[in-house]
């Protein structure tokens, strides 16, 4: 198997366990709380990137970390993954998880107003076109309210967009102050804080005495949405010698992801989702690829 066939089948592996997630969310709900599924995924995930860095022989890495990098990491913990994922899983708990999952793909038009107002970054222009098509999308998704299973709360859809602003917030923080770290060692720093920060939470509100098929589910989350496709997606980056490539293959995602919360979860995936989904990466899409090649020409 060539280099680029290995990225291939990495960033695939990556796409596939992302596209599963929404649905392992609504299954895990049906067991426990969002608290108790970012505790039993968070601590998963920390398990799984200690083997990962012991395979790789990257505790050197860790060893090398300064005091800052871990106050760093100790504040991005706090981030990502207690206060993203105990928003994200929230959402899901109030939405079907076809309106939860394509609101919280907004992150990356969160991110633009967020560079702008806090970066100094402005909007190019024509990225303003893909920021409308993409929040025409949310709209297209609203308007399926009454076709969908479980009426569409206004709190549920304030939840999961807020999902996406500490997502955004969380890349722009990790972009700028971890740049330079090995993404798997600083993926293990924050887990790390974010696995103490849960365990004392627990220590305090109580240990949850949790079914098998609730530890179960929460280890699929920690597994396959929070550590596996990270670190499969990162070497399908560095090895392929077309990045935008792999980059290109996380679109697929949320469409596969509807797929599985029809065949898994059961929910009826009206019409509107569809076209609303569409727009949102169509905006994404215009706004990463044609936006900025018009803007050069």
């Amino acid at each position: 198997m060539t280099t680029n066939n290995r990225a291939i089948t990495f960033g695939a592996i990556a796409v596939l366990s992302w596209s599963t997630v929404a649905s392992a969310f609504k299954i895990a709900g049906q067991y426990m709380t969002p608290f108790q599924m970012v505790l039993v995924s968070t601590i998963t995930s920390f398990v799984i990137l200690c083997v990962v860095l012991t395979l790789q022989r990257h505790w050197g890495a860790v060893k090398a970390l300064t005091a800052k990098n871990w106050g760093l990491l100790a504040l991005l913990g706090l981030l990502n993954p207690v206060a993203y994922y105990l928003v994200l899983f929230k959402a899901y708990a109030m939405l079907p998880a076809q309106v939860a999952q394509p609101i919280n793909y907004l992150w990356p038009i969160v991110l633009l107003v967020l560079l702008a107002v806090f970066g100094g970054q402005p909007i190019p222009a024509r990225k303003y076109i893909g920021m409308a098509i993409s929040l025409a999308g949310v709209a297209f998704i609203s308007m399926g309210g009454s076709a969908i299973e479980g009426s569409l709360s206004g709190a549920g859809m304030g939840v999961a967009f807020l999902s996406a602003l500490l997502w955004a917030s969380y890349w722009i923080v990790n972009k700028k102050y971890c740049s330079g770290m090995d993404a798997t060692v600083s993926f293990f720093g924050t887990f790390l804080f974010g696995s103490i920060y849960m365990a004392l939470a627990a220590t305090v509100v109580g240990w949850p005495s949790l079914s098998t098929p609730a530890l179960l589910s929460g280890a699929y989350i920690g597994a396959f949405e929070m550590a596996v496709p990270f670190v499969f997606f990162g070497i399908a980056l560095r090895i392929s010698t077309n990045p935008a490539i792999i980059n290109q293959m996380c679109y697929l995602s949320p469409f596969l992801s509807l797929f599985f919360i029809s065949a898994i979860v059961g929910e009826p995936i009206v019409a509107t989702t569809y076209i609303g989904l569409a727009l949102i990466v169509a905006g994404i899409v215009y706004n990463q690829y044609f936006a900025m090649a018009r803007a050069k020409a």
